[in-house]
């Protein structure tokens, strides 16, 4: 891909994620979604290779059936109520097919299918865009709307994908599909508590974020794939597998890292709103993705590999580490001291 195509392409994202998410009307922000699909389909197709262009055909269908939705949802509503404004969506169909048009623009449960096959067949850097700031507009839009839409329909989608998305990564050994189910699941989290804090979900989707981008770098820099390259990769850089391990256990949400932080105040939250049921529920869920969390962990530190290479450790990068994987690794490790002061921003 040349740097002229990649450039307008990136600067393409960076336009419609900012016209989505700064618009009060349904057609700027169904502009913005359609600005940020166009501009990530070369970035998914660049390889050329047969599984990467299946990647961008299903990307392409699901994401415009999901824009088509959602154009439907707003004129239907405009045609009931005279608003164009997105937070005056109140018509009852409406809200169902803007639920069901954001769950396919996410991925959520049951629309989720689409998800785990695009980042498989996405290059590395674009599987981290299309896992984290392609969600920002849709979740923008969920959180405008949140006051409007059926909470039992939300609460019900989002436990289901908590359940898939840790039950289905359990026998992956593609990095790139786990990674898939472990955003599925997270989304989970940020649904189930959108109606009660929409800021807390914003909270969690910005750590989210935060803690996967340190991962798909990590990832990128070891040219990692798949468990066995994984298990091979300490060789290499063998401080930054150690780092990696740091993040992907603050990905599972364990205390004291940042992970456990998002959801620490969401059980909180779904307490506070005589929802215990709903809280355990999630929570005892959570521990299928800690599975597979632990499994990535010892896989690309604590183990060794059932047949070692036979040479002599390399203790130096083949190329420099990025400043920036430092940065977000340490982020990914040591926010929740800072928890007090995240807590007065919701």
């Amino acid at each position: 891909m040349s740097p002229h195509t990649k450039l307008i392409s990136y600067l393409s994202l960076l336009l419609g994620t900012t016209i989505t998410i700064s618009s009060n009307h349904w057609m700027m922000a169904w502009t913005g979604l359609e600005i940020n699909t166009l501009a990530i389909i070369p970035l998914i197709s660049k390889s050329h290779h047969p599984r990467a262009i299946e990647a961008t055909i299903k990307y392409f269908l699901v994401q415009a059936t999901a824009s088509t939705l959602m154009l439907f949802s707003s004129m239907t509503n405009a045609s009931f109520t005279g608003q164009w404004d997105i937070t005056q969506l109140t018509h009852p169909t409406s809200c169902l097919l803007l639920t069901a048009a954001i769950a396919m623009k996410l991925g959520l449960v049951p629309f989720h299918f689409w998800f785990p096959e695009v980042l498989q067949g996405s290059p590395m850097t674009t599987a981290l865009l299309l896992s984290t700031i392609m969600k920002f507009p849709p979740i923008t839009i969920l959180f405008m709307t949140s006051h409007t839409l059926n909470p039992t329909l939300l609460t019900t989608m989002a436990i289901a994908s908590a359940a898939l998305g840790g039950w289905m990564g359990l026998n992956q050994t593609q990095i790139r599909k786990i990674l898939a189910f472990s955003s599925i699941s997270h989304l989970g989290w940020m649904t189930i508590i959108i109606i009660y804090s929409p800021k807390l979900t914003l909270v969690t989707f910005y750590l989210y974020s935060l803690m996967t981008i340190a991962v798909f770098l990590t990832l990128n820099t070891t040219k990692t794939l798949k468990l066995t390259t994984m298990m091979t990769s300490w060789t290499k850089t063998p401080m930054l597998n150690a780092t990696l391990m740091l993040t992907l256990l603050s990905l599972a949400g364990l205390p004291p890292l940042t992970g456990f932080l998002p959801k620490w105040l969401i059980i909180q939250e779904l307490t506070k709103q005589e929802m215990t049921i709903m809280a355990t529920t999630i929570t005892m869920l959570s521990l299928l993705g800690l599975f597979f969390y632990l499994r990535l962990a010892y896989h690309s530190t604590i183990t060794l590999p059932p047949s070692p290479t036979n040479h002599m450790k390399q203790w130096y990068a083949h190329k420099p580490t990025n400043p920036q994987i430092a940065i977000l690794t340490s982020l990914s490790a040591m926010l929740l001291p800072l928890s007090p002061m995240i807590l007065a921003t919701t």
